[in-house]
């Protein structure tokens, strides 16, 4: 009875440790000459990398115009800068097209990440 019970919390405890290790990134896209880009970096970039969600999800950035990366599978075209794009294993879980300011974006990041991640904490 007593190597039942601890190969069930064996399993229970790999089962919660795999689905901590989520590996998500927020994909920045952006091209040259965007003004809303240009906002973002200003106003969230500085702090991103030390909030909750930076630390859950790094941001990577890509060019627009640049070929896609071969490691990620997006849902569909990317058309629109600043494009976030939220990744869960390399692959497409949320996207956010615009930037029109830092309340929003914090909003609607921790809303996708809660939705689509175990995200938990926060600054939105």
């Amino acid at each position: 009875m007593h190597t039942i019970r601890s190969v069930i919390l064996g399993l229970f405890a790999a089962a919660s440790l795999s689905a901590s290790v989520m590996a998500a990134e927020l994909v920045m896209v952006e091209q040259k000459g965007c003004i809303y880009c240009t906002m973002w970096r200003d106003q969230v970039g500085p702090e991103y990398a030390m909030t909750p969600e930076g630390a859950f999800a790094p941001v990577r950035h890509i060019d627009l115009h640049a070929p896609r990366p071969d490691d990620l599978i997006f849902d569909g075209p990317l058309r629109i800068t600043p494009t976030f794009v939220l990744m869960v294993d390399d692959r497409e879980v949320a996207r956010m097209e615009g930037y029109p300011g830092e309340d929003f974006f914090w909003g609607l990041l921790d809303r996708m990440l809660k939705e689509n991640t175990n995200f938990q904490g926060g600054t939105g």
